[in-house]
């Protein structure tokens, strides 16, 4: 089976930009085109606004370049973002949907000069498929293996200049030889209280939802850190708000819909907060092994380290060590107040 490739070509005005979020909604989509509509990663953005102008002004592609850090953080419109300010086509695809070396040969073939090729998940990609991106990469050409047998013969192929994209959520997984032949290199971190209001205040905007100030930084609070999940729940707070006849989102509606969600203050959920229960009431604070976490809680370790430790670290609730994790001080405190809170609810 061959690989699925997108094409998307760029310009700096894009007439149906793609949503910001992974599931599919109706009405106009969130995702920025330029770098000036990208709130948030101020350092990374600026990084990449010097690397994109010094490739336009040599008329050369632009390194090949990784970006990495948790889901939802904006990597895939970064990468978009990137084509556009080159005035390269885009093409995007993804690791798991790459099976053997010809797929790849495949879609560089077709790669226009100075394409930017996007790999989400590029950690997920076949060792036999990244052997072939190494010649790609560095001298744009591709090793194809003609004939069976003992008449099999290798025949380079030459292809386009092009720029590859890779984003993934777990770099620790991709391979010293193929890391190294990123020129760029960005971590994506968290967003900022400031920059996650501003995300919400350009989507309610785009999508007409009359959104408060107060909402917009509640909503943020409690959002993760996380763009996706914030346009998510915004969209979950305009459902309460249209059941209860409300004209505009203020902090009262945002409050009373997270709290049905079950996301406290910090912005926890359920499972965020069974993993602290966890650690704390059947090992003691810790530390325990993640795998034997993962059992415990009934979830892929996968998903643990990829989707709720990430976060949870960040707020330095959970503490990672060699014996494994451990609760922090801040934990414990957090979990008093949601006992407290439980108890006076009852």
């Amino acid at each position: 089976m061959t690989a699925e490739i997108e094409r998307v070509i760029l310009s700096p005005v894009a007439d149906e930009p793609e949503s910001q979020e992974s599931e599919v909604i109706s009405g106009p989509s969130l995702r920025p085109q330029l770098f000036d509509d990208y709130p948030g990663q101020e350092a990374v953005k600026e990084n990449l606004r010097v690397y994109v102008q010094a490739a336009r002004k040599r008329q050369t592609p632009l390194d090949h370049s990784i970006f990495h850090g948790p889901p939802g953080l904006g990597k895939t419109t970064l990468a978009k973002i990137v084509a556009n300010e080159l005035g390269a086509p885009f093409y995007q695809t993804s690791g798991p949907s790459i099976d053997k070396p010809g797929d790849l040969a495949g879609i560089l073939a077709g790669i226009e000069p100075g394409g930017v090729l996007f790999v989400d998940e590029i950690h997920r990609l076949p060792i036999t498929v990244e052997e072939v991106l190494y010649s790609a990469m560095e001298d744009f050409c591709v090793d194809i293996l003609v004939g069976q047998g003992p008449a099999t013969r290798t025949v380079r192929m030459p292809i386009n200049p092009f720029t590859l994209i890779g984003a993934t959520t777990r770099i620790a997984s991709i391979s010293a030889p193929l890391i190294s032949r990123f020129g760029i290199q960005e971590h994506l971190d968290f967003y900022s209280e400031s920059s996650l209001a501003k995300i919400l205040m350009r989507s309610a905007s785009i999508w007409d939802i009359p959104l408060a100030e107060d909402g917009a930084m509640e909503l943020a609070h409690r959002s993760r850190g996380t763009p996706r999940i914030a346009n998510r729940l915004l969209r979950r707070v305009r459902d309460f708000a249209d059941f209860h006849s409300v004209s505009e989102l203020h902090r009262d509606i945002v409050d009373l819909t997270l709290s049905r969600l079950d996301i406290d203050q910090q912005g926890l959920d359920r499972m965020d907060r069974r993993i602290l229960y966890t650690i704390r009431d059947r090992y003691r604070g810790g530390p325990v092994g993640i795998e034997t976490l993962a059992a415990t809680v009934g979830e892929e370790r996968t998903t643990i380290e990829d989707v709720y430790e990430p976060y949870l670290t960040h707020k330095g609730l959970i503490q990672r060590g060699p014996r494994g994790r451990e609760l922090s001080e801040e934990a414990i405190n957090h979990l008093e107040n949601c006992d407290q809170h439980q108890s006076l609810s009852r």
